[in-house]
């Protein structure tokens, strides 16, 4: 089903540790606008898609997600693999550290644990593809606010502008799919049935 090159989609190398980007970056791995959720997302709604074109659309989207919380986890690990415990103090993540030493755990900016309820699943493609269309804008919003905040480390902001864009063309990609299944389900007369038996 899935190919799996072992480079990164596009490239990292960080020349500085800087365990504050590390922990509020670390949101894009497990916060609730994430890769991790997203991948997940898009992976479990395929299979109610009414059409194949969707179900690709899903699939490929959801495969690339996996490449990014792949590329946000090399970010974080990059950024804190030399830190010194002092560092990680004033970065204040003395709990992160305590719980997980230096490995990249799903959390959040603020700390809070990945949760399944980042997953939106409802079961209807024109209810599912709304949230995905929603899901792409609130990360590519993510991503501006921590560009924001690495404007001095050219190393970390590539990727994240690489990481946006792509972003971008998810959206796009969805609203293509959404239309798509729109018109599908319109030719079977999908909602007029689905009311009738109300």
């Amino acid at each position: 089903m899935w190919t799996y090159n072992k480079v990164l989609q596009y490239p990292i190398n960080i020349k500085c540790t800087d365990p504050r980007l590390a922990k509020v970056i670390i949101s894009q791995y497990g916060g609730p606008d994430g890769e991790l959720g997203a991948s997940l997302r898009y992976l479990s709604q395929r299979f109610g898609m009414p059409d194949q074109t969707s179900k690709a659309v899903l699939n490929d989207i959801g495969t690339e997600e996996l490449a990014h919380l792949e590329m946000i986890g090399t970010i974080v690990h990059q950024l804190t693999k030399n830190a010194s415990i002092e560092e990680i103090e004033k970065a204040g993540l003395s709990a992160y550290y305590t719980d997980h030493g230096l490995d990249v755990y799903p959390v959040s900016a603020a700390g809070v644990p990945f949760t399944a309820s980042y997953i939106a699943a409802k079961g209807d493609p024109i209810a599912n593809l709304q949230e995905d269309l929603a899901a792409e804008q609130k990360a590519r919003a993510t991503y501006e606010k921590l560009i924001d905040l690495c404007r001095d480390n050219p190393d970390v902001l590539d990727p994240l502008k690489f990481l946006r864009e792509r972003e971008v063309v998810h959206f796009q990609r969805f609203g293509e799919a959404l239309r798509g299944v729109q018109d599908k389900l319109s030719q079977r007369k999908f909602y007029m049935n689905n009311m009738q038996n109300n």
